[in-house]
């Protein structure tokens, strides 16, 4: 069976309306938060150079970076190809930054035909780039390229909401966390933004920044 794509919030409500008919947690996290975002944004070598430059990097730091990254030409791949190391620098990136983005670039990946592969093949091709890991290549997927049931089990934070909202004993592990949401195909990208979308209004219930 095909994959199914999220194209906007009536895809993310009819995940979301499936989760919480299954679960009554999810049903709860619904409730309190009210629709969940789409979170969606666009594909191809740019959105992958933004997630290189926001590695280890706070939001605010991230962004400044990132938009001298793009002022310079550095979000199309022939320019990055072109550059040296010295002017990949200038732009903010660290030295192992500017290599992953000159990785990027010379693996010459074929964007348009990537978003036709599975979502498997997808993380498979990304994660063969020094630079990028698993996490990286799963938000790729789940969010640049809309798929509804990549779940990236790595994410700290899902992986701390899981365990507020399911009254765990402790925070589960990627691999405990992947298995647990086994139970939410074929909608874990949904499940996914709910636990995000949950968290976040439980921290600042709370008064945690």
């Amino acid at each position: 069976m095909a994959e199914r794509i999220l194209t906007g919030p009536d895809c993310i409500a009819e995940g979301a309306a499936w989760l919480a008919a299954r679960e009554p947690r999810f049903a709860a996290a619904l409730a309190e938060t009210g629709p969940w975002p789409d979170r969606l944004r666009a594909d191809g070598f740019a959105a992958l150079a933004q997630a290189i430059v926001a590695q280890q990097l706070s939001v605010a730091s991230a962004r400044a970076i990132g938009a001298r990254v793009a002022a310079a030409g550095f979000e199309d791949p022939e320019a990055v190809r072109a550059a040296d190391e010295h002017s990949l620098r200038a732009a903010g990136l660290s030295r192992p930054k500017a290599r992953y983005l000159k990785a990027l670039a010379e693996a010459r990946i074929d964007f348009p035909d990537l978003a036709r592969r599975p979502s498997d093949e997808v993380v498979a091709r990304l994660v063969a780039v020094p630079g990028i890991g698993r996490w990286t290549a799963e938000i790729y997927a789940l969010f640049s390229l809309g798929r509804a049931d990549v779940f990236p089990a790595g994410d700290l934070a899902l992986r701390e909401a899981a365990r507020r909202l399911f009254e765990l004993p402790d925070r589960p592990g990627e691999a405990a966390l992947r298995e647990m949401a086994e139970a939410w195909r074929p909608w874990r990208g949904v499940a996914a933004r709910g636990l995000w979308a949950w968290y976040a209004v439980a921290t600042r219930r709370e008064g945690v920044t």
